[in-house]
């Protein structure tokens, strides 16, 4: 297991990949924040079916996060995370300062709209601006042929996706399919953040979602269905931030004749924020 080439800085990850590419390789980018489980660790594995060379970016990126959100206690294990993508084969990580990715004067931001609308904007209006940003600049760094992000972050998959499509990125955007405990929770590095207690009704989040999605596609009618599933969340603890049905494309609300569909949660347990998401097909 030989380990990846760490490159802290855009012009020493150019040169090496520029190096890559004239060989004929492919490459293949799979950004992150760090602290990596195995739903990162599955998006390397995607990677891999896509191109011969992955590179991975660890980078906890600060204009996503309000000033009262959890920016310093974001998980952070550099070593234990370079020690997983060496067991994968992945050979580049880029992982810049802060200040190689926003020097001082740094004065720019991206804008977004469609589907960025709603959901997480409601309580975060912040976060696709420093999402949309962030990822701009590390698709610009590297300009791989595909980058894969994971669908529990579906909406920023779409706003992704859609900001690409945009500004004319040459990459192909990819989802990875969500990656999950024994339980259903779906993984994530703020599931660290978990007591015991609270560990144990977060799998209530899962089992709502899927059970609604599942009378959702059985024909009940949405609206009454979506009350009682907020209902029985805050019943078990949860602070509800919203559960929307939105089209699956394009996350704007269901028309008529809408048949493939999201739905999406985003709920507090204790201090913890977890966002989950089912793709569903309703009926005729």
């Amino acid at each position: 297991m030989s380990a990846p080439q760490v490159h802290p800085t855009i012009s020493a990850l150019r040169e090496h990949l520029a190096a890559a590419r004239a060989k004929g390789a492919r490459i293949a980018m799979v950004p992150t924040m760090g602290a990596l489980h195995e739903g990162h660790l599955s998006l390397v594995r995607a990677a891999r079916e896509h191109a011969e060379h992955v590179v991975v970016s660890i980078f906890v990126n600060p204009t996503q996060f309000a000033p009262t959100e959890d920016f310093d206690a974001y998980p952070r294990d550099e070593q234990s995370d370079l020690d997983k993508l060496a067991a994968e084969g992945v050979e580049s990580v880029f992982m810049p300062g802060r200040a190689e990715m926003y020097p001082e004067g740094f004065a720019t931001s991206v804008s977004v709209g469609g589907p960025a609308e709603g959901l997480e904007s409601a309580s975060r209006p912040h976060f696709f601006a420093g999402v949309s940003l962030v990822v701009t600049k590390l698709l610009l760094a590297a300009l791989p042929d595909v980058a894969i992000f994971g669908e529990k972050d579906y909406q920023q998959l779409c706003v992704i996706r859609r900001f690409v499509r945009d500004l004319n990125i040459p990459v192909q955007v990819l989802g990875g399919e969500t990656v999950r405990e024994p339980d259903g929770l779906a993984m994530s590095s703020r599931n660290r953040y978990l007591d015991t207690a609270t560990r144990a009704t977060a799998a209530r989040l899962p089992e709502v979602l899927f059970d609604t999605a599942r009378r959702l596609e059985a024909g009940a009618p949405p609206a009454p269905l979506l009350d009682q599933a907020i209902a029985s969340l805050a019943a078990s603890g949860f602070d509800v931030d919203y559960l929307e049905l939105r089209e699956a494309d394009t996350l704007t609300p269901l028309a008529s004749g809408t048949r493939s569909a999201r739905l999406l949660v985003a709920a507090r347990l204790g201090t913890t924020r977890l966002i989950d998401n089912v793709a569903l097909t309703l009926p005729a």
